[in-house]
């Protein structure tokens, strides 16, 4: 192993084992020392400009790491959210991603997105950090996500929204907080009764 080689594994080893293109570059790996790493098995690209350390253990969440490297100003959230939370029955097939209101729809080829453009405080509002598979991820918590895809239950469909909400009664029924972000979203009036119904 060269020293550039060794030098590469230090700063990769120093992000939980992935690195952006950019990153790397900017930790001082040259081109060449990367497509080598590349070429030789030692790294794995992940997506476009996305490498990972070839001899890590596997991904728990590998498109959502993916997602965070490549987009890290935007927020997990509807489905994606609710799958990390354990809140439905559901598996997306795409990876849904909350962006504010004025970000460029960002071009990533694998995983598939989903995009939803938020604004003002629906935007800020609920998110928490996670490490996930040695990346840090912004993923709306369960309450928040629950008030989003109550907003959204025309794209994602009723009863998915309902399944969600009873999850989360049986799990950390914290129906206070899940209102005020039903009214950060517009939908505290709409959604009050099916959290009452569902008691």
């Amino acid at each position: 192993m060269t020293t550039q080689t060794r030098k590469a594994r230090r700063a990769f080893q120093a992000k939980g084992g992935i690195l952006r293109t950019t990153e790397a570059l900017a930790a001082g790996i040259h081109p060449r020392t990367l497509y080598a790493m590349r070429d030789a098995g030692q790294i794995v690209p992940l997506a476009l400009g996305v490498y990972r350390l070839a001899d890590l253990p596997p991904l728990a969440n590998p498109d959502l790491a993916t997602v965070a490297k490549r987009i890290p100003h935007g927020v997990i959230c509807l489905l994606s959210a609710l799958a990390y939370h354990e809140l439905t029955t559901q598996v997306p097939h795409e990876v849904h991603l909350a962006l504010p209101r004025t970000a460029r729809h960002p071009r990533l080829q694998h995983p598939p997105l989903r995009v939803y453009h938020f604004s003002g405080e629906a935007m800020r509002a609920g998110i928490d950090t996670r490490t996930i598979d040695g990346v840090r991820v912004h993923i709306y918590n369960p309450e928040k996500t629950l008030a989003d895809c109550f907003k959204y239950r025309s794209k994602i469909g009723m009863d998915v929204v309902l399944e969600a909400i009873r999850a989360y009664r049986r799990k950390q029924p914290r129906l206070q907080r899940v209102l005020k972000y039903a009214a950060t979203c517009r939908v505290e009036r709409l959604m009050r009764p099916y959290l009452e119904a569902l008691a």
